[in-house]
């Protein structure tokens, strides 16, 4: 397949690697050719958008309205601060896990209101009337614990990996593989996070005061702001492996492995704390706080083996004359990017730093399209948008060098 093949070489009219201060720089006369813009997708995107907008303000106002009626305005004020206070701890892992290829922040933004309105919204109204049903049938303790240990973490994992799959389903392009899995489930669930404190400290509040708040908002502000990041990065795990799968099967299996595992720990999480006392000390320092260490070492993992995926895949356009070694090796290393923007900026000032960026993030997206393409898992558009970000870079690296096109 046209996919597999090497990328095309430049022609005489186009750049090859001329060094100039240790960047490729591109030959007068090559002319980037900007992309059409479809009226037809313009509105489908304004279409889209304004759906969004509206589910997420109904559900943002559905909230609102319980929060007051259960809470009261002033205290739910109040655990709304204090349930904000995590996502600054949470959030930016995220965004530090994305730094290589960064998610347009658009998606970002849906991932996380999705989880804090309609994933939070949905899972209470399923995981109350599941628990109605089965007090029926039981007593309200018996209830309330299998609602926490099977009911809501079928739900809550659901809905918050819906969103993940939403992206990788309708927005394959945006798409490269684990990391964007993860970075996507984790802001999701920080969002469904933040909206779950606000219940819980609000209640804490309610029945015991500030001493009954302070515990609880150290038990999960404090010991435990990843632990819904967590779970659902497992979901994201198994739908980037899916993204990057050349099996048929895999692409089914692997997030469907993924969103159980998620379950189970979820389960396992909530059934400590549902025995209380020793069983949820036990359950945190014996399970809960070594996961977490596996957690963070993972993220740093998938950090790096996403630079070493885009150095190895770029190295092809090295090799075809687009790139330089000395821009492969920068691109492939985060130290040696800040550098290059330190020396961009120093050069060309405000817009050289803004051009080595867009550099830096088209070439990003370059290496994860060939890697997605050696996979035979782009879309059907991979080579014109191939095109694309060859000739973003090309004006990019024209800008941070100060050349002009003659």
């Amino acid at each position: 397949m046209a996919w597999q093949q090497a990328p095309v070489a430049p022609n005489q009219q186009q750049p090859g690697p001329t060094g100039g201060g240790g960047y490729a720089s591109y030959v007068p006369g090559y002319q980037p050719v900007a992309a059409a813009a479809s009226p037809r997708r313009a509105l489908r995107g304004w279409l889209v958008t304004g759906l969004l907008v509206a589910g997420f303000t109904i559900a943002g106002l559905a909230l609102a309205a319980y929060f007051g009626a259960a809470l009261g305005v002033i205290t739910a004020l109040l655990a709304l601060l204090l349930a904000a206070i995590p996502l600054g701890i949470v959030v930016p892992t995220f965004l530090w896990l994305d730094r290589f290829e960064a998610e347009p922040r658009r998606y970002l933004i849906v991932a996380f209101l999705w989880g804090a309105l309609v994933a939070s919204l949905l899972a209470a109204l399923f995981n109350t009337g599941a628990m109605l049903v089965i007090q029926a049938a039981t007593d309200p303790a018996s209830a309330m614990a299998t609602t926490a240990t099977v009911v809501a973490p079928v739900v809550e994992e659901s809905l918050k990996g819906l969103i993940v799959l939403l992206i990788w389903r309708l927005r394959r392009r945006e798409f490269d593989g684990i990391v964007d899995g993860m970075v996507y489930a984790g802001i999701a669930a920080a969002g469904f996070a933040f909206t779950e404190n606000i219940q819980y400290l609000g209640q804490a509040y309610a029945a015991g005061g500030q001493e009954m708040l302070a515990a609880t908002f150290v038990g999960r502000g404090v010991m435990s702001p990843f632990a819904h990041p967590m779970f659902t990065c497992l979901t994201g795990i198994g739908i980037g492996v899916a993204a990057t799968a050349r099996s048929g099967l895999a692409r089914v299996v692997a997030p469907v492995v993924g969103w159980a595992l998620a379950v189970t720990a979820h389960g396992l999480w909530n059934l400590s704390a549902v025995t209380g006392g020793a069983g949820l000390l036990v359950g945190y320092f014996l399970v809960g706080v070594p996961v977490f260490v596996g957690y963070a070492v993972l993220v740093i993992w998938a950090r790096r083996r996403e630079g070493r995926i885009i150095g190895k895949y770029l190295s092809q356009y090295a090799d075809a004359g687009w790139l330089s070694p000395s821009e492969v090796v920068m691109l492939a290393s985060m130290g040696h990017r800040r550098e290059a923007r330190v020396w961009a900026k120093s050069s060309s000032g405000s817009a050289g730093l803004a051009s080595m960026r867009q550099f830096q993030d088209a070439a990003s997206e370059l290496g994860l399209l060939r890697h997605r393409m050696y996979h035979q898992s782009a879309d059907a558009r991979a080579l014109d948008t191939e095109r694309q970000l060859l000739d973003t870079m090309t004006l990019a690296r024209r800008s941070f060098l100060g050349t002009t096109v003659r």
